[in-house]
């Protein structure tokens, strides 16, 4: 089982120095006023992954104001390699974020991703349905990168193509040469993109089929874009030879209008509940977390049976917006998943139901104090 027995952080949002250790490899619950700094810890584990962490933030966001010296972010986890140390914090000399793995620089953050995998809902997390597809669409190739560390290199190719035949298009006088080969590549790269969205979907869907639907309905994943609606009906390369005759076709469009008006850039993630058969941006505001919690749950699961260790969870004031009775079911499920969850809440009494065996902390002004279970 993978999980964190120790996190130490330095400089970090509102910690000047912080340690936690003794943890316990269920669950650890962190109570406290809004604003004790409960987020900024689960904020600080979201980042000993690859990526921005939990609120997608710069680096310059992380540095606690009153001091100099750089954050950083240091842990030891067990995992089915053993025992490791990881680390994080900003290179100021290069201005980026660098990661140690015993003790030695990584050559890049995906090689976390070997390690373990973390997933994370956060309060921010509540309008994924009625916001417009964009967060949809990053929602999902964020759990397709848990299985496939390539997919954000390939999104970034396609988006650096994307962003050069813009400005081609907008200046105007662009060789049709040169116009082809960055069409090409987009093509190319986002039907690789496409592909692995559309076999994650698929599996994710099965793993869905097979969660009990009693608290956390049962969700029907869809893709709707150019490209993998292509890839449902034919061919990689028919559908590559489609995608790169509608970008040569949309030039003088796109040169008005800027970007492109097809791509994977525009997918949607479509989620519907299926029992009642009802798109979740027009279901109530519990049914939409019910079916958000599902599909973390349910990708938990998926790498649980397809990594064979279960994700460290991140959930940020999850309990407190659900029911005793659902409240109940998510522990049960959480449980039976077997892996590390973080819990953060203001009031210890939603927690009663976690097992007693968990790290209780009450968090107050930086400083972290042990509690006994609710």
């Amino acid at each position: 089982m993978t999980a964190i027995t120790e996190l130490r952080l330095r400089n970090f949002r509102s910690y000047t120095e912080a340690c936690l250790t003794g943890l316990a490899s269920s669950f650890v619950v962190l109570t406290g006023d809004n604003g004790a700094g409960k987020t900024n810890i689960l904020e600080a584990i979201s980042l000993l992954s690859p990526g921005k962490g939990l609120r997608s933030a710069d680096l310059t966001d992380f540095q606690n104001r009153e001091m100099r010296v750089p954050w950083g972010i240091t842990a030891r986890v067990n995992t089915g390699y053993g025992e490791i140390a990881v680390g994080t914090g900003k290179d100021t000399e290069k201005n980026r974020r660098t990661v140690t793995i015993q003790g030695e620089q990584a050559k890049s953050q995906s090689a976390l991703s070997e390690y373990f995998s973390c997933l994370w809902l956060t309060p921010q997390m509540d309008r994924l349905f009625i916001d417009a597809s964009g967060a949809r669409r990053r929602f999902l190739d964020r759990m397709v990168f848990t299985f496939d560390a390539g997919h954000a290199g390939r999104i970034t190719r396609f988006e650096n193509a994307l962003a050069q035949r813009s400005k081609l298009l907008k200046d105007g006088n662009a060789s049709p040469v040169w116009l082809d080969s960055l069409e090409k590549q987009m093509a190319e790269t986002a039907v690789a993109v496409a592909a692995a969205r559309i076999d994650f979907v698929d599996r994710l869907q099965k793993v869905c089929d097979r969660r009990p639907s009693k608290d956390f309905p049962i969700s029907e994943l869809a893709l709707g874009g150019l490209v993998e609606e292509g890839l449902q009906r034919g061919s990689a390369l028919s559908v590559e030879e489609e995608y790169r005759s509608h970008l040569k076709k949309s030039r003088a469009e796109d040169g008005i209008n800027g970007g492109a008006s097809a791509g994977i850039h525009r997918t949607d993630f479509c989620i519907t509940y299926r029992e009642k058969n009802m798109p979740a941006h027009e279901c109530s505001t519990g049914e939409q977390k019910a079916l958000l919690i599902g599909i973390v749950l349910a990708h938990a699961d998926l790498i649980n049976a397809e990594k064979g260790s279960p994700p460290i969870l991140l959930l940020d004031e999850v309990a407190a917006h659900l029911d005793p009775s659902r409240r109940k079911s998510l522990y049960d499920l959480l449980s039976h998943i077997g892996g590390q969850v973080w819990m953060t809440g203001t009031e210890a009494e939603i927690f009663r139901g976690v097992p007693e065996k968990s790290s209780f902390f009450t968090v107050d002004s930086g400083h972290f104090l042990p509690q006994k279970a609710a």
